[in-house]
């Protein structure tokens, strides 16, 4: 019987591979809680609410299609679905079918989603730089932007 994958002895994290793997955890799990809490105090709106809205306002027509916004936003297709659904219900956002091509579906931003995310957007840029950028000089943004790029990881439902 041959051995599978997960069956071989693990190769034990060394003293600066634990170092690197405790700090990017700590980021992955502390980070978006401490950028969402001025978010939802200051103006009711989740992390992953003020990407999706965020994401739509910086386009020309202000619209994209929901699989572009998921991966944009980072988020999976159905994660998207819900948070577009109820930001459709607060008047943030509106969807239809892409004129181009029916089977894809645009979500496009109101002017009130516009209002949501101007109003949103100084909170978040000082919360970004006092949480990360400030603490970093540019050849570690640029390390960190590499890092990142190298790690990308998909939602398992983007196509």
């Amino acid at each position: 019987m041959a051995e599978r994958a997960g069956d071989e002895e693990p190769r034990w994290l060394d003293e600066q591979e634990k170092a690197a793997w405790t700090g990017l955890i700590s980021l992955v799990l502390l980070l978006p809680g401490k950028l969402e809490s001025p978010l939802r105090e200051r103006h009711g709106i989740t992390l992953f609410e003020y990407l999706v809205l965020s994401h739509l306002s910086e386009t020309p027509e202000r619209q994209l299609r929901m699989g572009e916004l998921a991966f944009l936003a980072s988020g999976s297709l159905s994660r998207l679905s819900n948070v577009v659904k109820r930001c459709e219900q607060r008047g943030w956002v509106v969807r239809s079918p892409d004129p181009a091509d029916g089977r894809y579906t645009l979500a496009r931003l109101t002017d009130s989603g516009f209002d949501i995310v101007r109003g949103a957007a100084p909170t978040h840029l000082r919360a970004v730089r006092s949480l990360v950028l400030d603490s970093l000089n540019a050849t570690d943004q640029k390390a960190l932007a590499r890092i990142a790029e190298k790690m990308r990881i998909v939602p398992d439902d983007f196509t």
